[in-house]
């Protein structure tokens, strides 16, 4: 885990997100498709992904910190109020996944710019499908970012 992304949200969430998001994006050293079609590579990374590329392990490790922090401003730039490491850690985890102005749009975002917390926190189970289909994976990601989220409550 590197400054840039401690600089942004903190030791305890950096640490989180280091671990998190592997864990569910998964890590795969070559572009591929994921399950809605869209072209991935390592844990996740989309932005430059290239079909069929194989990547190494640095390489996949030097995307995911570029691309953690990456979501982590734009959390904290539409974010206006304190939040929890574990709020922080999932709501990032959240737009990593998403995308920052899906998050920042959200009613989540709102919510939580309200100081509802609890109500931000559960707003994440609503966020299960992809293109219209619900992924076992994204229920099982968002009740792991729910978790998460309420931890810091």
């Amino acid at each position: 885990m590197k400054k840039g992304l401690v600089a942004v949200v903190g030791v305890a969430a950096a640490s989180t997100l280091a671990v998190f998001v592997p864990n569910f994006e998964g890590v795969v050293l070559k572009g591929y498709k994921d399950p809605v079609g869209i072209v991935t590579a390592c844990a996740g990374h989309t932005a430059t992904a290239v079909l069929g590329k194989p990547y190494t392990k640095e390489e996949c490790a030097e995307l995911l910190e570029r691309d953690l922090v990456h979501h982590a401003k734009g959390v904290m730039s539409c974010v206006k109020v304190p939040m929890s490491a574990g709020q922080k850690a999932a709501f990032v985890s959240f737009a990593y996944n998403v995308g920052v102005r899906r998050f920042c749009e959200s009613t989540m975002a709102r919510k939580l710019n309200q100081q509802d917390y609890a109500g931000a926190c559960r707003e994440l189970s609503r966020w299960t499908t992809a293109r219209g289909i619900q992924l076992n994976g994204l229920v099982k990601r968002r009740a792991a970012e729910r978790a998460l989220c309420e931890s810091g409550i």
